[in-house]
């Protein structure tokens, strides 16, 4: 009777996850606010603006788009993976990819949104690398590469994984292939 109590207790605690998933909605909203200033100052500037200047604009509309994208997929996901399910008979308009990630999934989504972030963070300093320092453009490879790699090494570990609750009988088809 403890137990089962306890279970309860422990079951019902995944719901203090939903306000941090409201919290993200908040953050959502003060992303379009951001993006909203964004896009006025572009269509504000974009008649006088270089060349190089219009692609750091567009470039920033697509980090903000990016970042919001990212806040959806941890939205969503997280709130089915640890909440609750989301009944989508009620949603005509239900994306066919939610109720779909799960846990690995995720950190594989997120950790790909964060790549490409980073990659525009990059390809922005390269745009303006007159005035970047070459300090600040080696970090930000720097830092982007590492990303690159802690995605590549998850995507490993997760295959690995995966094969091994699949039975391991059979090696992956990249091993398959070298024989």
């Amino acid at each position: 009777m403890i137990e089962r109590a306890l279970e309860k207790f422990l079951f019902a605690s995944r719901w203090l996850l939903a306000p941090f998933y409201v919290a993200l909605v908040f953050a959502l909203a003060g992303l379009l606010f951001k993006a909203m200033q964004e896009l006025f100052h572009f269509v504000t500037h974009v008649f006088w603006a270089s060349e190089s200047e219009v692609i750091l604009g567009v470039l920033a509309l697509v980090d903000l788009t990016f970042t919001g994208s990212l806040i959806v997929i941890v939205i969503f996901s997280g709130y089915e993976n640890f909440v609750s399910k989301i009944d989508e008979a009620n949603h005509k308009d239900w994306p066919e990819w939610m109720g779909k990630i799960d846990f690995s999934g995720l950190k594989l989504k997120l950790l790909s949104s964060i790549v490409a972030i980073s990659a525009i963070q990059v390809l922005k300093a390269f745009m303006n690398v007159n005035n970047i320092s070459d300090r600040d453009l080696i970090w930000l490879v720097v830092i982007h590469v590492v990303f690159v790699l802690s995605g590549v090494v998850l995507a490993l570990t997760d295959r690995i994984s995966e094969a091994g609750h699949k039975g391991g009988s059979k090696p992956p088809k990249a091993a398959q292939a070298g024989h």
